[in-house]
């Protein structure tokens, strides 16, 4: 099975590793998306936040969370009291995966496999490895299980402090583990569901 490490520089340098991951071939969703979208925010971050994937809007711009999903992020990250600074943003998987209807323009999201999802990997443990955050916020389960594996259950553990396994940061860190945005903008009771993310979301904020 092919991976990106080879495409994984060794440095921890966000700057080096952004520029790097635009030739990556770890996986085939390359071929399809219009680029790599890697992470953005201070190389000293204390809060990362993990998604999914990029979505249309950041594949065509080449930035994370600058969709419809980001904008209420950024909102509930705003009222939990997290300052938006000091977060580093970015997905588990760095190429938009899409289907395009018969005979349609518009790309509908596809979610990641499991062996494209293991193939990015690398380039997620480079960026913890670059940052060093006290926490980590995994958004929804592919970004969850992404480094805690296939067994983990966002729905079981959402909205609690747990320990980051050894060997992922350069030092002892925690994570929380909540739903993606997107989800809470699907929501039935969309108010509910705002309110049961920005709940964990001010966890994030008291660690």
């Amino acid at each position: 099975m092919t991976d990106a490490e080879p495409y994984v520089p060794d440095t921890t340098e966000i700057s080096r590793l952004a520029s790097a991951v635009r030739s990556c071939r770890g996986c085939g969703l390359y071929r399809d998306a219009t680029q790599a979208v890697f992470g953005a925010g201070p190389e000293d971050a204390s809060v990362v936040v993990v998604g999914e994937q990029p979505g249309d809007v950041e594949d065509r711009e080449g930035e994370p969370f600058v969709g419809p999903a980001g904008h209420l992020l950024d909102e509930a990250l705003g009222e939990a009291g997290i300052d938006r600074g000091s977060v580093y943003l970015t997905n588990a998987v760095k190429h938009f995966k899409f289907t395009r209807p018969e005979r349609g323009k518009r790309r509908i999201h596809q979610k990641p496999g499991r062996t494209e999802i293991v193939a990015c990997r690398p380039w997620l443990l480079a960026e913890l490895a670059a940052t060093g955050p006290e926490v980590v916020v995994f958004l929804g389960a592919t970004a969850a299980q992404a480094l805690l594996g296939s067994r983990f259950r966002v729905t079981k553990e959402r909205g609690r402090v747990l320990d980051l396994p050894d060997g992922i940061t350069a030092h002892a860190a925690k994570f929380v583990a909540t739903v993606h945005p997107s989800s809470v903008l699907r929501a039935p009771d969309r108010d509910a569901a705002y309110r049961d993310f920005l709940a964990d979301l001010r966890v994030v904020a008291a660690v």
